[in-house]
C-alpha cells in the first residue's frame, strides 16, 4: 500500500480533482504517477471522462452531471486505499529508441559537444548510457519528457527557436531530454533523430510511450535508420 499522508488532493476548477503524489520530481513520485495512471485504466472511477498525468500528479476529469466533487474526492480516497503500488499496476515498459546521431539528423549535436568541451562521440556515449524515466507526456500529442539526463551534457535551449522541428528529432533543454513526436515548432537542442512514430492518432492509445515507462536510446547508422523509417511507412 502507498504512504496517503504524502499524498494531496484538491480541486481544479468545478470538473477535475488532482491527486498530488509529491512536490518534486523524483523516481518514487514518477513510479506512483505511472503506477495509479494505470491503475485507473484497469479501474475507472465513477463518473471519470479522462484523465491525465504529469510530473507529480494525477488530474481526474468528471461529468458534473453525474458525480460532484464531495463525491468524487471520496471514490479517490477510496482508490488509494485499494491501490497497490507494489502489484501489476506498477509494470514498468522499457522501450528502446534507435536514434541516428548528428548530421541532418542532429544538427545542433556540434554545439551540444563544443558546450561541454566534449567530442561528438562522448556526446552520443554519454546520452546513450542511461535509461530515462518518461515523467510525463506533454507539449505535442505524444511528446514524452524524459528524467535522467546526465548534467555533462545538459545544455540550455536556443536563442532562437526553430520555426519547425521533423517529428523523431530528439532533444536537449536544460536538464532534460525529449523527443519530438510531431512536427513542430521547438526550441531544444537536436542532436538526433528516430525513425520510430511515437503518435498515432489512429490507434487506442494514440501514444506509444505513458507516464512511468523507460526508456533506453541506442544509435543507429544512417542506413538502419532508413530501413526502419521505410518500415513504419509500411
Amino acid at each position: 500500500m502507498i504512504n496517503r499522508s504524502s499524498i494531496t488532493l484538491y480541486s481544479l476548477g468545478e470538473s477535475a480533482i488532482v491527486i498530488q503524489f509529491g512536490k518534486y520530481i523524483d523516481e518514487q513520485v514518477n513510479r506512483l504517477v505511472g503506477a495509479f495512471s494505470r491503475y485507473l485504466e484497469t479501474c475507472p472511477i465513477l463518473g471519470m471522462t479522462e484523465y491525465i498525468p504529469a510530473f507529480t500528479t494525477v488530474t481526474i476529469f468528471y461529468d458534473v452531471m453525474q458525480r460532484n466533487y464531495i463525491e468524487m474526492e471520496q471514490s479517490v480516497e477510496n482508490a488509494l486505499r485499494t491501490f497497490d503500488v507494489t502489484q501489476r499496476y506498477a509494470e514498468e515498459r522499457i522501450i528502446e529508441i534507435p536514434v541516428c546521431y548528428g548530421g541532418d539528423f542532429g544538427p545542433d549535436l556540434k554545439y551540444v559537444s563544443e558546450f561541454h568541451d566534449l567530442t561528438e562521440k562522448e556526446v552520443i556515449d554519454i546520452h546513450t548510457e542511461v535509461i530515462y524515466s518518461v515523467h510525463m507526456i506533454g507539449f505535442a500529442p505524444g511528446f514524452p519528457y524524459l528524467g535522467g539526463l546526465s548534467e555533462k551534457i545538459a545544455t540550455p535551449r536556443r536563442e532562437l527557436p526553430r520555426v519547425q522541428v521533423p517529428a523523431g528529432s530528439v532533444g536537449i533543454a536544460g536538464t532534460q531530454t525529449g523527443i519530438y513526436s510531431i512536427s513542430t515548432p521547438g526550441g531544444w537542442q537536436l542532436i538526433g533523430q528516430t525513425p520510430t512514430k511515437l503518435f498515432h492518432p489512429a490507434k487506442n492509445p494514440p501514444s506509444l510511450l505513458r507516464s512511468g515507462d523507460k526508456i533506453k536510446f541506442i544509435p543507429i547508422s544512417i542506413k538502419t535508420y532508413l530501413n526502419l523509417k521505410g518500415n513504419e511507412a509500411g
